[in-house]
């Protein structure tokens, strides 16, 4: 899962992204509304941490523009602000959840979590998918009823594959998915290669359908 935090307190955006990435879950930072207006331009995220009180300007901007720009990012507002106008300001111009600062970190990762099932998988922990069991919270995946082991970029694929099933994924975009922003930087996205095919073998091994295709000079789709 790919999160964008953005935070323009540097100890609280550094415990923040620690804590996320220990729980498996890439997440970039910014901490201005310039910065995080670039980045949304240019990449595309699981869901948006976002302060409303940045060096720049109010946070609420970041909603607009996301609007504007047609943007499906899930928006978690977090916020020492703790009004009744700016909470319903903020969901009124498109974020998902409000939570009012200080907070724990296990809820806030809860609350992601809840925002990608919704998202993606209508609310559930458990997806079944004609042969293919996925536990989102164990993050195990079975094959009739049959554990399949994974890598924890392994079990990122799939899950990102099925939250854009039918849809041509560029190897590009899977790079970012599971390398994060840094992924322009490399020169070349081979270890996307690398781990979609121990994936499609693993599953294929089990058991399954092969439902990961290879569209030629465009990426990858998953056709179910």
């Amino acid at each position: 899962m790919k999160v964008l935090l953005i935070e323009d307190e540097a100890g609280f955006a550094h415990d923040v992204k620690t804590y996320l990435t220990s729980n498996d879950m890439t997440c970039e930072w910014a901490n201005t509304i310039e910065t995080t207006l670039e980045n949304i331009s240019l990449f595309e995220y699981d869901c948006i941490l976002l302060d409303l009180s940045l060096p720049d300007g109010n946070g609420m901007k970041v909603l607009t523009e996301l609007r504007k720009q047609n943007k499906t990012e899930g928006v978690i507002i977090i916020s020492a602000k703790d009004t009744l106008e700016t909470r319903l300001e903020g969901l009124q111009l498109g974020a998902d959840d409000y939570l009012t600062k200080p907070f724990h970190l296990s809820e806030l990762l809860a609350r992601i979590q809840s925002l990608f099932r919704r998202k993606h998988f209508e609310g559930n922990n458990m997806l079944q998918l004609n042969e293919i069991q996925i536990d989102m919270m164990a993050k195990s995946v079975k094959v009739n009823d049959q554990l399949v082991e994974m890598t924890k970029k392994e079990f990122e694929l799939i899950l990102y594959l099925i939250a854009n099933k039918n849809r041509i994924l560029s190897k590009s975009s899977l790079a970012e998915h599971l390398s994060g922003d840094m992924a322009y930087m490399l020169d070349n996205h081979d270890f996307v290669y690398t781990h979609m095919k121990n994936l499609k073998k693993k599953l294929i091994t089990a058991g399954s359908k092969d439902y990961i295709k290879t569209v030629y000079g465009l990426g990858y789709q998953w056709i179910m």
